[in-house]
């Protein structure tokens, strides 16, 4: 089981490929902040909610200088029929091997339906123009979920 990031912590580094396969690093972002979310699928209902609703917002998120990026098991081909699909704006980031899902504490075990099960823990990780942890979200819900981290950084 993976530990969990808390504010002011280093942000762990990453390159993963995106949904046309191009690699994308944390270290590109650099002087920027970035939400990074954690995901379990693409083209389920409440990812597909969560991808969307970061979507509809990215303007207003990027206004106040923050950019977005989502990272889930999938493989960049999913990714991009969910992309397509959805029309989002977000980047996308295929983590099959999981190691940043891990790195990031969004892998373990969890509840599901009653059920101890293991998997990809549904988190926001909002990093800070240093690459240092500001925020770190675990066990969030799908639907809202944009609209409280909007709430929260006063935006």
């Amino acid at each position: 089981m993976s530990e969990r990031l808390q504010p002011g912590d280093v942000a762990p580094a990453f390159t993963l490929p995106d949904a046309d396969g191009n690699e994308v690093s944390l270290s590109d972002h650099k002087g920027r902040k970035v939400i990074v979310y954690f995901y379990p699928a693409a083209l389920t209902p409440g990812c597909t909610k969560q991808a969307c609703d970061f979507t509809d917002n990215l303007e207003l998120l990027a206004g106040a200088g923050y950019e977005v990026i989502g990272i889930s098991p999938d493989k960049p081909e999913k990714l991009a029929k969910f992309r397509d699909k959805e029309s989002l704006k977000v980047t996308l980031l295929a983590d099959p091997d999981k190691q940043v899902l891990e790195s990031y504490g969004a892998f373990g075990e969890k509840k599901l339906y009653g059920k101890t099960v293991v998997g990809v823990i549904r988190s926001t990780v909002i990093v800070d123009e240093d690459g240092k942890v500001e925020r770190a979200l675990y066990n969030v819900k799908a639907t809202g979920h944009v609209a409280k981290i909007i709430k929260d950084l006063g935006i």
